[in-house]
């Protein structure tokens, strides 16, 4: 199997394969794999669609109570 990829798209893939030690292949692999298990599962739960995010950012604050 072959793809056309823009190039920009393919930097990115470079960076992360480069930077968790993977192939192209593989990300691109994964990448699919996922892309392809979350069309069969559409009925989950918006937190399952996102729980890969949940803690991936700060807010800056380190103590919201008195926000409360």
């Amino acid at each position: 199997m072959s793809v056309k990829i823009p190039a920009d798209l393919k930097l990115r893939v470079e960076a992360v394969a480069k930077f968790s030690g993977k192939s192209m292949s593989a990300i691109v692999r994964e990448s699919l794999s996922r892309t392809v298990r979350k069309g069969r599962n559409a009925k989950t739960s918006l937190y399952d669609r996102t729980k890969d995010l949940c803690g991936a950012g700060s807010s800056g604050i380190t103590d919201l109570a008195p926000f409360a």
